[in-house]
């Protein structure tokens, strides 16, 4: 995941997208699967102004 951010990075120069690897980098990478499953998406907020 970090080299697709940073090869967009290197194509368009976008200073967020190099944050965004930064942040990446440092979060841990032993995630529990509640908070490291893109697919539960169960336990996010809903908004019901929309």
């Amino acid at each position: 995941m970090i080299d697709l951010v940073w090869k967009l990075f290197s194509q368009t120069g976008n200073v967020e997208t190099y944050l965004l690897m930064k942040e990446l980098e440092s979060e841990p990478q032993g995630l529990d699967e509640d908070m490291g499953s893109v697919n539960n998406l169960e336990s996010l907020p809903v908004d019901s102004n929309m």
